[in-house]
C-alpha cells in the first residue's frame, strides 16, 4: 500500500483529494490547522475505506511545527510515496496600493514558505529510494496576471518556478514532479480571500459554472495513475465560460 501526504486538507481541494486517494487505496497523511475538521476526516475515510490514516494539525508557515509532526510518524508512515502540497490561500483582492502587509504575508509564508517547508522534509526517503511523486496544487494565477492579484499571482508564479525546478534537480532520482493548475474553482478559497464576506465571495462566480474540488481530484487521480514511464507536467484546466484569468463568458 502507497503513502500519501496532504498539506490542507481540511476543506476544498485537500479534502476531495483525501477521499479521491483513499478510494485508490492510499494509506494517508492528512495535514490542516483545524483540528475538528481533520478528526472528522480521519474518521470518515477510515469508516468508508477502512485504510490507514494520521491526522497532523499544523500550520505549514512554521518550519519548526513542519519538523516535528513528520518526525512524530511512526515507522509505517515514513516512506512517503505521493506529496501532495495543497495548502494555499489568497488574501484581499485590492490593487496593490490598497492592500495589506498582512495579507502579502499570509500567502507569501503559506504558499511558497509551507511548500518549501514540507518538500524539503519528505524529499530526503525519496532520493533513498530512487522513487516517489510530488504534486504541487498550483493555479492559473501562476501562467498569467490578473488585475488586483499581484502578490498572489507571484506565489503561484513561484510555485510553478519551483514545480519545474524540482524536476529537473530530481529527475535523476525517478522522482515525479507534477502540478495541477485550476481556474475559477468554487470552494472556500474566495470566502477567505475576502476576508469571510460571503456576499463579496459569491459574487465571484455569478454567472459561470465553475470548477468545483471534485474536477481538481480528478486531475490528481489521473496523474497518479499513469505508468511509471509517464510524467504529467501540468494540468491547466479551467471552466468552459473562462477563456484566461480575467475574460469570460457570464450569463445572467
Amino acid at each position: 500500500m502507497k503513502t500519501a501526504l496532504i498539506t490542507g486538507a481540511t476543506s476544498g481541494f485537500g479534502e476531495a483529494i483525501a477521499y479521491r486517494l483513499a478510494k485508490l487505496n492510499y494509506q494517508l497523511i492528512i495535514t490542516g490547522r483545524r483540528r475538528e475538521r481533520l478528526s472528522k476526516l480521519k474518521n470518515e475515510l477510515i469508516n468508508i475505506y477502512k485504510n490507514d490514516v494520521i491526522d497532523l494539525c499544523f500550520d505549514v508557515r512554521d518550519h519548526a511545527a513542519c519538523k516535528e509532526a513528520i518526525l512524530s510518524l511512526p515507522a509505517n508512515f515514513r516512506n512517503i510515496d505521493l506529496l501532495i502540497n495543497n495548502a494555499g490561500l489568497a488574501a484581499g483582492a485590492s490593487p496593490f496600493n490598497e492592500s495589506l502587509t498582512s495579507d502579502f504575508e499570509q500567502m507569501i509564508d503559506t504558499n511558497i514558505k509551507g511548500l518549501l517547508y514540507m518538500t524539503e522534509l519528505i524529499i530526503p526517503t525519496m532520493i533513498e529510494r530512487k522513487s516517489g511523486h510530488i504534486i504541487n496544487i498550483s493555479s492559473i494565477a501562476g501562467v498569467e496576471v490578473y488585475p488586483n492579484g499581484h502578490v498572489y499571482c507571484a506565489t503561484k508564479h513561484a510555485v510553478n518556478a519551483i514545480t519545474k525546478g524540482l524536476r529537473l534537480d530530481l529527475v535523476k532520482y525517478g522522482i515525479r514532479v507534477s502540478s495541477v493548475s485550476p481556474g475559477m474553482a468554487e470552494t472556500e478559497f474566495s470566502i477567505v480571500r475576502y476576508h469571510g464576506d460571503t456576499e463579496k465571495a459569491s459574487n465571484v462566480y455569478q454567472g459561470i459554472i465553475p470548477l468545483c474540488a471534485d474536477d481538481i481530484a480528478d486531475s490528481v487521480e489521473f496523474i497518479v495513475t499513469r505508468p511509471k514511464h509517464v510524467c504529467i507536467q501540468d494540468i491547466l484546466l479551467t471552466p468552459t465560460q473562462q477563456a484566461n484569468t480575467y475574460i469570460s463568458n457570464r450569463k445572467n
